[in-house]
């Protein structure tokens, strides 16, 4: 290669790092096409980033093959074991639980509060971790509540829906033979939010003691909404500063009175993987008791579908809050 080509291509080299220095940053987003680097919004996010850290069908591309098997598998659940039993713990059609009674008498209770961002999801299409706790010797319970569209966009409305199932499981234990001093809560996704909102609850509003909840596990959860709030949710969460701080556990670890158990998947949106090592340490910065549980190779919906094992990270995590996990 004489002088002229050698100067000629580094020439061309140079022109062509100072074009690449000088063009739109493109971010890359799993499942989401290249786009063009927008302005900061929370932390390092642009728009994009953040709406699709609070979106999961950008990091989960089985999300509809894995809800799907929620639902059927909760109908074979169903078939082994029997209906539930229905109690209404509210005045409106929705306000009504599903106890899946173990035959222990006197038996510790979990109730579960389910995900569905907010705005879906069904007490029924749970019924597949059921056998997890009945086998172990304790009754499960799923509420079903309030859709946030269909309450004019307020959370709050869905948190004092639970807030009133798991007081009401509490004076009411005796009617399916369960211990109201052994009552323990865990939740997943917006679920999980939930749980952490009825860990953080001042009970004295619902009439019941203090510590009526002896342990609780949030998988997946959210639990300080000032980016979801940022994020498209806001598009159908109607949200303020009253109710941002309201629903945000993570402020209000003061009202905490029982150990917590926190897990993730590691396949999970950044967001989701950030807010429950966040809420972990928030929680143990408080002096309170926690354990943190990081599920290598599970996505949102993956890790959920392991609370029917009682060997998997969900599942096992519920059952040692309950002192009933197997060896």
């Amino acid at each position: 290669m004489d002088k002229n080509s050698s100067m000629s291509r580094r020439t061309v080299l140079g022109a062509a790092a100072a074009l690449a220095a000088s063009a739109p940053v493109l971010a890359q987003i799993p499942g989401q096409p290249n786009h063009v680097k927008g302005p900061r919004v929370f932390m390092d996010y642009d728009q994009a980033e953040l709406d699709a850290a609070y979106d999961q069908a950008f990091y989960a591309p089985n999300l509809q093959q894995l809800t799907g098997r929620y639902a059927t598998n909760s109908d074979l659940t169903r078939a082994r074991i029997g209906q539930p039993r229905k109690f209404a713990y509210g005045p409106t059609a929705v306000e009504t639980l599903d106890v899946y009674a173990t035959k222990r008498k006197n038996a510790p209770i979990m109730v579960f509060l389910h995900g569905g961002a907010w705005r879906g999801g069904k007490a029924k299409d749970y019924a597949f971790a059921a056998e997890t706790f009945l086998h172990a010797g304790a009754h499960y319970v799923v509420p079903d509540f309030a859709w946030v569209q269909d309450v004019g966009g307020d959370l709050t409305v869905m948190a004092d829906q639970v807030r009133r199932a798991v007081a009401w499981t509490y004076q009411n234990a005796g009617k399916f033979g369960g211990d109201a001093k052994r009552l323990y809560v865990s939740g997943h996704s917006s679920g999980g939010h939930l749980a952490g909102v009825v860990l953080t609850t001042d009970w004295s509003k619902y009439g019941v003691p203090a510590n009526i909840v002896k342990a609780g596990v949030c998988c997946s959860g959210m639990y300080d909404l000032h980016p979801v709030r940022l994020s498209a949710r806001s598009s159908y969460v109607k949200f303020t500063d009253e109710m941002e701080a309201a629903m945000s556990s993570q402020r209000h670890l003061d009202r905490l009175t029982c150990p917590v158990t926190i897990l993730h998947g590691t396949l999970e949106t950044p967001e989701f993987q950030r807010q429950n090592r966040d809420f972990a340490a928030a929680v143990k910065a408080a002096g309170k008791p926690v354990e943190f549980i990081v599920a290598p190779g599970y996505n949102h919906f993956e890790i959920m579908e392991t609370l029917g094992n009682p060997y998997g990270f969900f599942g096992r995590a519920a059952l040692a809050r309950m002192q009933l996990a197997k060896a």
